[in-house]
């Protein structure tokens, strides 16, 4: 199985993101909706000492774009 990911993991939680919302756009979602979200994903564990803050999610959401801006997208000619 494998290792769980905290509130400090922001590149995995970004990529773990990307993966389960590839067509949402990170800057369209809210930090409450955000923080829902990151506590919805399979494996995440909210670490005693480590709680999400402002500063926290909004690097979440800014390598969470960086995923969804670098990601290949299926184009219609």
């Amino acid at each position: 199985m494998p290792p769980t990911f905290g509130w400090l993991d922001v590149d995995r939680i970004a990529e773990e993101l990307a993966e389960a919302f590839p067509a949402r756009d990170p800057l369209t979602v809210s930090f409450p909706e955000l923080r829902r979200l990151v506590a919805a994903l399979p494996l995440f564990r909210e670490e005693p000492g480590h709680p999400a803050n402002e500063k926290i999610l909004e690097t979440i959401q800014m390598r969470w774009h960086e995923e969804f801006t670098d990601a290949p997208r299926d184009e219609e000619d």
